[in-house]
């Protein structure tokens, strides 16, 4: 894996490398089931198999998408971008759906949105742990 260029938004700022790379995330749910779905396939299917998200969004949008749910008004903040990181990154799904009649279902909004909550009603607990 490579570094990532982002860092969660707190009231401190944002640190963003190039704000036109871009990036697609997919939902952890979304890949659990196709990890499901691949078990599932008859023993000649071996791949390669890309899971992923094929929407992209640039990190400007995932970071104002992040601040805007999460209520921080962080400055963002641009850095070099690290020379080995690459500006685009989009899976090809076409041998997943094709194959295992796969793509993922939970929009970057609405995985955003369960990650927050989760991130809230878990940390009061991990802070006292």
């Amino acid at each position: 894996m490579g570094q990532f260029s982002v860092t969660i938004p707190t009231t401190a700022g944002s640190v963003l490398s190039d704000i036109q790379q871009t990036r697609s995330f997919c939902y952890v749910d979304d890949l659990v089931e196709a990890f499901f779905r691949m078990m599932e396939t008859d023993a000649s299917v071996t791949g390669p198999i890309n899971l992923g998200n094929p929407g992209e969004f640039t990190i400007r949008e995932l970071a104002e998408k992040t601040m805007t749910l999460t209520g921080f008004g962080s400055q963002l903040t641009r850095m070099p971008l690290p020379v080995d990181d690459p500006k685009q990154r989009q899976p090809d799904i076409s041998n997943a759906k094709a194959i295992m009649n796969w793509e993922p279902t939970i929009a970057l909004d609405e995985g955003l949105e369960r990650t927050i909550a989760y991130f809230r009603h878990r940390l009061p607990e991990l802070v006292e742990a």
